[in-house]
């Protein structure tokens, strides 16, 4: 009886599907993957061409420096203190609108804080002044 010899088997990975493999998981990532969009401020526009005088008295200006300092009403204001300053200032005035005026290199963060800080006051009349 002759003894057969055994070959070793070379383990192969065939190849052919691979690229169907890597394919489908490309679909699969791009499919289920959210995309976060940055949302902006939510701020409402009035319509192109509604201007309206104002009577000076009922303008509050909060002015917003190139170095970060907050100016109410021509005071120099912190930032901690600025809803409350706000508050008080429309319960002597309903009518009060806040003027909102940034430098063009103040920093985009702390004109975004200094918004937040008058929705915490409950300041519902905003004008955001165009820089010069």
């Amino acid at each position: 009886m002759a003894l057969r010899e055994r070959k070793a088997r070379v383990g192969a990975i065939p190849e052919g599907g691979m690229a169907d493999i890597a394919f489908l998981l490309l679909v699969f990532f791009l499919v289920t993957t959210t995309i976060d969009m940055d949302k902006g401020l939510g701020i409402i526009l009035p319509a192109e061409g509604q201007e309206l005088e104002i009577n000076k008295k009922n303008i509050l200006n909060c002015l917003i420096s190139a170095s970060g300092n907050v100016l109410l009403g021509g005071e120099p204001v912190a930032m901690k203190d600025l809803s409350r300053r706000v508050k008080e200032e429309i319960r002597a005035n309903d009518k009060l609108i806040i003027s909102v005026k940034a430098h063009e290199k103040s920093e985009y963060d702390v004109y975004v804080e200094v918004l937040d800080q008058l929705k915490l006051a409950n300041a519902t009349r905003i004008s955001i002044a165009e820089t010069e």
